[in-house]
């Protein structure tokens, strides 16, 4: 299932396997809310070279419903995506505006904000709805606490994670099932939580309720607290991380799996991602700018547009800029990764992480 090749300090490369196919770790997943990156097509996914998404069960089971991606066969064929696909509890929605009631032992109450009505997502639901949604990888139902939050707060909700870890079936077909560990920015919270979850038979192990507004130095923090206690053999997953410069940081403390809507949303916003650092390309100073978005870049956007050209688009307001800039923010991703990996099997990563500083 997870197989370490080689180490770089606290640094892994390794290779997760799943029903639909083996991934090279570390690496990133774009987020595919609900069954689509925003602006981009199965195809343009297939360009960039991403082997794995992350969904949203509790989004997919709103809308389009469970029976819709059955009648498909599943959300890969339901979204003609062929790589690994996780799909997230929707925990995470509890500190989103208009979709969380009340927790409880028994799970959380949410309301729909399409019509208002009420569901009881307990552990054993979630999983359900995972299951037949067809994913490869389900993380558990979690108690997201906001940040910031006080501690009996964040101590509740390490407690009810705890109690829903236990009752989410984990031995059922071939789908991986992964711990997502809490505790908000408090210590000793974060440990008993990662305890607590490594007790467990999960396959894997998410880290969540970080990157929402704290400091990055307590980020880091609580990644060296939890990572030290996770178990070695399994993969570790820091959600909601997506920036290059916060990915190296955090592969140096042993984080294997990330999540963002980082590449995605700066490309809807005019933002590209480059080896140069993070341009802007709304700004005036690229309106006569005929170079490529990254000369370093071979993606369809870099290979066929200028800076210029994508400016004006964007300008204007045109779906195409913001397609072109999420395309190429996506294929930078991945070879972003890909180049991590070749880092760390060269042993090089704190000078990788030099280079970087300079720009990002």
């Amino acid at each position: 299932m997870f197989k370490i090749s080689t180490e770089d300090g606290n640094a892994r490369l390794g290779t997760l396997k799943t029903r639909h196919g083996e991934v090279k770790t570390p690496f990133f997943m774009p987020v595919a809310t609900k069954a689509t990156a925003k602006t981009l097509t199965p195809e343009d996914l297939q360009i960039c070279k991403v082997e794995a998404l992350i969904s949203n069960s509790l989004h997919l089971f709103l809308r389009p419903g469970v029976d819709v991606l059955e009648l498909h066969g599943g959300l890969h064929k339901f979204m003609k995506f062929d790589g690994v696909i996780f799909t997230d509890s929707g925990g995470f929605q509890m500190i989103r505006k208009g979709f969380f009631i009340d927790a409880n032992e028994k799970g959380i109450t949410f309301r729909s904000p399409y019509n208002g009505k009420k569901y009881l997502f307990t552990p054993e639901f979630s999983k359900e709805i995972q299951q037949r949604i067809g994913s490869d990888v389900a993380m558990m139902l979690d108690y997201c606490a906001e940040y910031p939050t006080s501690y009996e707060e964040a101590k509740r909700s390490v407690e009810l994670t705890t109690i829903w870890a236990a009752r989410f079936p984990k031995n059922t077909s071939k789908q991986l099932n992964f711990g997502i560990v809490q505790g908000s920015v408090y210590e000793d919270l974060r440990r008993k939580s990662a305890k607590d979850l490594a007790s467990m038979d999960f396959d894997g192990y998410g880290i969540g309720g970080l990157s929402i507004g704290e400091p990055k130095n307590v980020m880091y923090r609580m990644v060296e607290i939890v990572n030290s206690i996770l178990p070695e053999k399994n993969p570790r997953y820091l959600m909601g991380v997506g920036s290059p410069l916060e990915i190296v940081e955090s592969v140096m403390r042993g984080v294997d799996i990330f999540d963002s809507v980082f590449p995605t949303r700066n490309g809807r916003h005019g933002t590209a991602i480059t080896w140069q650092g993070m341009l802007n390309i709304r700004k005036s100073d690229y309106r006569t700018d005929t170079r490529p978005l990254d000369e370093e870049c071979s993606c369809p956007t870099c290979q066929n547009f200028t800076r210029a050209y994508l400016h004006h688009l964007l300008r204007e307001k045109e779906i195409l800029g913001m397609h072109l800039l999420s395309l190429h923010n996506v294929c930078f991703m991945t070879h972003f990764m890909k180049r991590l990996r070749e880092e760390i099997h060269q042993n090089s990563l704190q000078n990788f992480k030099k280079d970087l500083e300079k720009v990002f």
